[in-house]
């Protein structure tokens, strides 16, 4: 009998994940354990291994769209084997749990449309055909299974066969960038247009303030030359990212209401301090992996966890619990050169923390001019929560334990 291959359920609170890649294709061999498939959950990518060995007989998740923990993504057999029958219940089972409706003519946007002669129709499908009246009903489907795809309806709305009713027929603005015979476009991936989603609503959810202070870095800067040596023999590579880590530590417990979030009922501040840490992945965006109990850390464990996180981190080697629960983030911005920033809330948070590149500055210290490595620490945070001398008492605490390090 056939094997069904399941989504599994990756972490808690995981609902669906993304199908990136298909490692196999129908009627390839595979054996048990092997790398059948990439999905990606909260910008972590994944590989589901095979629950069997055979004959990969059926696929019926597409690359490219969501796929619900525990639905049916393909069929593993013996050559030959007819897994027909079950297509019905298994193209039900990986359809997200929503009411089935009847078709209507004109499609809203925010809607998921299934019905028993459409099947599933994506946000992106509905969309388009909202804005131009189209009646889905009328579309053949090209994608997997008779799925109608954005292409089966652009392709339909530029026959001339739909008529945008008169509800809305109003000019709309085109978002689509002209396209020259020599550009080059390159294919969003689930990574980016998860970073995308998460910093558009952002943005909307919550107001942006930003507030700038100058650290002394010195002391620091004197610490880790001496101790770098030390923590190698430990294995742990000390980088200044520790540093940045322990002094937020410092700040949100002097001021508990930064390690917080907004809500409808009230504000609710977090006893876990569980910090972010933006890391690059090169071109395929950002990641922020969580150090959990941050509090609870010295240097040395600290940056043995920074060590380990981004090291995973970019060898796509995180586990999705490993990049949920933060209640604050910090960004390094600076290692690429740049001085000042304006980073977007990770939200529920209520803040994130830029720190600038490093260089040497003319200070005045009880009134001697002096050269000093200064950074500018960018305090980003939502004005539900915070106002401007609260958000500056909470930056100080920080300046303060960097330049009084030791």
């Amino acid at each position: 009998m056939a094997t069904k291959v399941l989504v599994p359920l990756l972490g808690e609170g995981v609902e669906e994940v993304t199908i990136i890649k298909w490692l196999k294709k129908e009627g390839d061999s595979v054996n048990e354990l092997e790398p059948l498939l990439e999905v990606n959950t909260d910008k972590v990518d994944t590989e589901i291994p095979a629950p069997a060995s055979g004959t990969v007989l059926k696929i019926f998740a597409e690359e490219g769209l969501p796929a619900k923990v525990g639905s049916v993504l393909a069929f593993i057999g013996k050559p030959g084997e007819n897994v027909e029958a079950s297509s019905t219940q298994v193209s039900s089972a990986k359809l997200p749990s929503v009411e089935k409706t009847q078709v209507v003519q004109n499609v809203t946007p925010d809607t998921l449309h299934m019905t028993h002669d459409l099947g599933f129709i994506s946000p992106v499908v509905a969309k388009i055909a909202a804005e131009h009246g189209v009646n889905l009903q009328q579309v053949q489907g090209t994608g997997l299974n008779g799925r109608i795809t954005k292409n089966d309806v652009l392709g339909f709305v530029e026959s001339g066969k739909s008529a945008k009713p008169a509800s809305i027929q109003r000019p709309m603005q085109n978002l689509t960038p002209d396209t020259g015979a020599h550009d080059t476009l390159i294919k969003h991936s689930a990574i980016r247009k998860s970073i995308a989603e998460h910093m558009v609503m952002s943005k909307r959810t919550s107001p942006h303030v930003l507030t700038v202070m100058e650290a002394d870095m010195n002391r620091v800067s004197k610490h880790r030359a001496a101790n770098k040596d030390i923590f190698a023999r430990d294995g742990v590579k000390l980088t200044f990212t520790p540093y940045f880590m322990m002094a937020i530590v410092a700040g949100l417990k002097n001021y508990p209401i930064v390690n917080s979030s907004w809500s409808d009922e009230g504000v609710l501040i977090h006893k876990a301090v569980n910090l972010g840490m933006a890391t690059s992945l090169a071109e395929e965006g950002l990641i922020v992996p969580v150090i959990k109990s941050a509090d609870n850390l010295s240097l040395l464990a600290m940056a043995r966890s920074v060590n380990d996180l981004a090291n995973r981190a970019r060898s796509k080697k995180l586990q999705p619990d490993e990049v949920k629960g933060g209640t604050f983030t910090l960004t390094n911005h600076g290692i690429g050169g740049s001085l000042l920033a304006y980073p977007i809330i990770n939200q529920p948070q209520c803040g994130i923390l830029g720190v600038g590149a490093m260089q040497k500055r003319v200070v005045v210290i009880d009134d001697a001019i002096a050269i000093r490595p200064t950074v500018y620490l960018s305090f980003v945070f939502d004005h539900r929560i915070l106002d401007g001398a609260s958000a500056d008492n909470f930056l100080m605490k920080v300046k303060e334990t960097l330049e009084g390090w030791g």
